[in-house]
């Protein structure tokens, strides 16, 4: 067998997977084109471990330990999806960026940067907590 079936069909993979992981909103799609991109690289490896006729079958023994880490990734990944879904009640990638971490220069008034005093830091702090909830009331309306 030619080794450019193989090596045409984890394309053909990698490219579906990509296009998962860029165009869908549903973190459960997206961790499912993930798997679909390491069968491609597992695909990949074995037809190559073949094709060189490896004494070793390096490709088989990495294809091996992908897999593992793989499991290990869907596993950790679908208790984060499932732990989003209970406190946001939803799965959307595009609604997780609320929980994003904001630059200090973005949630920070005017004159009140790193080097004032306590009061003004402060206030800041209730300026951003303020900040934050009606951005998650917004995003839940």
């Amino acid at each position: 067998m030619h080794l450019a079936y193989p090596a045409v069909l984890a394309v053909l993979l990698f490219c579906t997977g990509l296009y998962g992981v860029l165009a869908r909103r549903n973190a459960i799609l997206v961790l499912m084109s993930v798997e679909i991109m390491l069968n491609a690289v597992n695909l990949n490896l074995v037809a190559f471990d073949v094709w060189l006729r490896d004494a070793l079958h390096a490709g088989q023994a990495l294809t091996l330990f992908t897999i593992a880490i793989a499991a290990a990734e869907i596993g950790i990944g679908l208790a984060i999806v499932l732990a989003v879904h209970r406190n946001r009640g939803s799965s959307d990638v595009d609604r997780l960026r609320d929980t994003a971490e904001t630059d200090e220069a973005e949630t920070l008034p005017d004159g009140a940067g790193p080097h004032t005093d306590e009061a003004a830091h402060g206030s800041a702090d209730q300026a951003t907590a303020t900040a934050g909830k009606a951005k998650k009331a917004e995003a839940t309306a």
